[in-house]
């Protein structure tokens, strides 16, 4: 992709999108799911219920882009439960093209006081 990494802000969508959306049904996604303006150069990731297919929204100061992947075998996104609707890095957006999937969180050992409550681990 063609952009200066450090700027630019990436933001997956939390659920299952409409693969026949393009440049408007994507742009509305963005613009009312997110607290961001799209306008400003943010990328906007979006994946069909398969997980098979990714569309990228991407406004370049003179329109707009969508770049699109599908998978001939295997899925970007294996379980739909365990995404969110939240910014990644430009780092976890490359290894999800790739075929890594970055959203998935794992339960950690977390030491806390008697008092602390176990959800902030």
């Amino acid at each position: 992709m063609f952009f200066p990494e450090s700027r630019i802000r990436v933001f997956l969508w939390g659920q299952p999108t409409d693969m026949r959306k393009s440049f408007d049904g994507l742009y509305t996604l963005a613009r009312s799911g997110f607290a961001v303006d799209p306008l400003q150069g943010h990328l906007f990731v979006f994946a069909n219920r398969r997980g098979t297919q990714i569309k990228v929204l991407y406004f370049d100061r003179s329109g707009w882009c969508v770049w699109s992947k599908r998978l001939e075998a295997g899925r970007f996104i294996r379980d739909w439960r365990h995404v969110t609707q939240r910014e990644i890095d430009p780092t976890a957006l490359k290894m999800l093209l790739e075929g890594i999937e970055p959203t998935r969180r794992y339960k950690r050992y977390c030491l806390l006081p008697a008092e602390a409550d176990m959800a902030r681990c």
